[in-house]
């Protein structure tokens, strides 16, 4: 392969044999679709044409009077299917149409990958098939439906935790087994390489887009820009065009559940007794695994945060210091949930509250002309009927 796709000791390539020529082959054509104009055209018709970009970046008005504080929200909650999830799956399903694949496979948490793979797939009449963890599949029925109805087929997994990281397993089982007609559209940036780079490079717009849209309103970069982090992929989007402009913060925000202390939570990061480097689905990275290498069962409130490991990128962006990462918990999340519902009329992802909840908590250490960017990375209506038990 023409890179090993490192980030300084984390990423790389842990694959059975079988799947090589597959990765080679994605990396190869990966390499020329990036400057290939037809393909960018075709990609930017879809983004543009089919999904809604770009989105808009909004002032939070109540909120930042409340905070004291400047709060605007990128908008990646009004693409088509309801997330950030889209960008990826129509920039790998035109991909895949490229390579002559006539199958789609892919893994859904929250159901939102699985959504935006179910759409691509029919927009672009290829056969779609979404693993999803049968207790992801409970709390996330409203997504579910709409993949059915969308025409992809929906396997159940019932094996370990019956979620995210399981659902990853049998997706890599079925790909190793039918790698010549398949394509498998891996939904955050993780994965062996190509597949953190590649994703990164689809999602990397919405950084783009909100560097443009902040400079046209405020006239400077933002302060401080914070995103949900699960696998991450909407956080890199966003974080991507300003890594290397130092004067502005980067949050990214796991999942604390119900506490780090409980061991109940998705906080790769965090947990210091857990989190450690190891190596899980195809990539070196932190991972929450016992001192066996057992992988840790997780818990989160939003299914999309509920898996053990994060993007390799992210380890290093930890590593140097670049990015900081904290978590939230359910109880503080709920209640960011409500408050942005309430005071903005936005109904935000379960995942994407987690990052509105640091901002709750952040704001008496900011000052009144702070400028914060929060990725809205979803929306909230695949969570009402979770959050019908809670909300009193």
């Amino acid at each position: 392969m023409k890179s090993l796709g490192k980030f300084d000791e984390f990423g790389g390539i842990f694959v059975p044999e079988t799947l090589m020529p597959a990765l080679e082959e994605l990396e190869e054509t990966l390499l020329k679709l990036k400057t290939d104009k037809k393909f960018n055209s075709e990609l930017m018709q879809l983004l543009e044409k089919y999904a809604g970009r770009p989105t808009p970046l909004t002032f939070c008005e109540n909120l930042s009077r409340k905070l004291c504080c400047k709060i605007y929200l990128k908008r990646e909650d009004l693409l088509h299917t309801g997330a950030h999830k889209i960008n990826n799956a129509l920039g790998q399903a035109l991909l895949a149409k490229y390579l002559g694949k006539k199958r789609l496979i892919a893994e859904t948490g929250a159901g939102q990958h699985g959504v935006a793979v179910a759409t691509a797939g029919a927009k672009l009449d290829l056969q779609t098939e979404i693993y999803m963890g049968s207790k992801d599949i409970e709390r996330q029925k409203l997504n579910v439906l709409r993949m059915k109805l969308l025409g992809a087929s929906v396997k159940p997994v019932n094996s370990g935790s019956k979620t995210l990281k399981d659902a990853i397993n049998e997706a890599l089982r079925d790909w190793t087994a039918n790698v010549n007609t398949t394509h498998y559209l891996l939904g955050s940036v993780l994965g062996p390489h190509p597949y953190p780079s590649m994703i990164k490079f689809f999602q990397s717009i919405i950084g783009k887009e909100t560097k443009k849209q902040i400079l046209e309103v405020e006239n400077r970069q933002p302060d401080l820009i914070v995103a949900c982090v699960g696998g991450g992929s909407n956080a890199i989007g966003i974080f991507d065009e300003f890594i290397k402009d130092k004067t502005v913060r980067l949050i990214g925000v796991e999942a604390g559940g119900a506490g780090i202390k409980s061991g109940s939570h998705a906080s790769r990061f965090s947990d210091n007794l857990l989190g450690r480097v190891g190596i899980i689905h195809g990539t070196k990275t932190y991972v929450l695994q016992d001192k066996f290498g057992q992988i840790s069962n997780t818990y989160s409130i939003a299914a999309g945060l509920d898996y053990c490991a994060v993007g390799p990128e992210h380890s290093l962006l930890r590593q140097s210091k670049r990015v900081t990462y904290t978590y939230a918990t359910d109880k503080e999340t709920i209640e960011a949930f409500k408050a942005l519902s309430k005071e903005e009329g936005i109904i935000p992802a379960l995942e994407s509250a987690h990052a509105v909840a640091y901002v709750i908590k952040a704001a008496k250490t900011l000052k009144k002309d702070d400028i914060i960017v929060i990725n809205l990375s979803g929306r909230g209506d695949k969570d009402l009927d979770q959050m019908e038990h809670i909300i009193k």
